[in-house]
């Protein structure tokens, strides 16, 4: 058996680095999956593809035959797993879901651990600073960015005393939204009325111009204002 060990540690403790970068950044967010989690996941995929770069010598005594050296199948393998792992980082709260950037930044690790496996650290090494420049960068470039910004508005009624359906579309467009799907329904045993439909607007200041006019509206007895989305 002539296995390079060296080259071994050093893959190793590269994937180690690499992915420690990654998981920083998101342990410094407060995010779920942090500092361990984008280490290991960065390192177990490293690990995983030296066996299939090393696997002539640690099946030398293996018929011929039977040895297939086919990295790209382990590679399948592996992000196959990260994807069960990303999806445990995916948050639902009401209508907002959070944590696709965080399980977005997992499945890079894993990307980034394999191919160091494979011994190409100038991709790898590249590949963690554009990504930790993405979850940096351009978070403030979104902020900058024109964007549309989703809510869902349920609002309920007295039914003797509802406001009447165009005035509240009134009411909500004054504040600069949009509005779509709507949805309209008798509440508790026919006692209210309640509307919900999604807004979007421009500019995310709105929200608080809107909330203050519903809470002055005398004829709205509750209302819920959601913001869509998240990282």
């Amino acid at each position: 058996m002539s296995i390079d060990y060296y080259a071994v540690f050093i893959r190793l403790l590269m994937a180690v680095i690499l992915g420690a970068l990654i998981g920083a950044e998101r342990s410094y967010h407060g995010r779920p999956a942090g500092l361990r989690t984008h280490t290991l996941v960065a390192t177990s995929s490293a690990l995983l593809m030296l066996v299939t770069v090393f696997q002539w010598d640690l099946l030398a005594g293996v018929p011929i035959e039977t040895i297939r050296v086919d990295p790209t199948r382990m590679g399948q393998g592996i992000m196959t797993g990260i994807g069960f792992l990303g999806a445990g980082v995916i948050l639902k709260e009401k209508l907002t879901i959070r944590g696709l950037t965080t399980a977005t930044s997992i499945w890079m690790s894993s990307a980034i651990g394999i191919v160091v496996g494979m011994g190409f650290f100038t991709a790898a090494i590249a590949a963690a600073f554009i990504t930790i420049l993405v979850l940096n960068g351009f978070g403030w470039l979104e902020k900058k960015l024109p964007t549309y910004n989703f809510s869902r508005l349920m609002v309920r009624c007295k039914r003797n005393e509802a406001i009447e359906k165009k005035d509240l579309y009134e009411l909500v467009q004054s504040h600069h939204f949009k509005t779509s799907i709507t949805s309209y329904e008798l509440r508790d045993e026919g006692h209210f009325i309640q509307y919900e439909f999604t807004i979007q607007t421009k500019n995310s200041i709105n929200l608080e111009s809107l909330a203050q006019s519903l809470v002055e509206n005398q004829l709205i007895s509750e209302f819920s204002l959601i913001p869509l989305g998240g990282r």
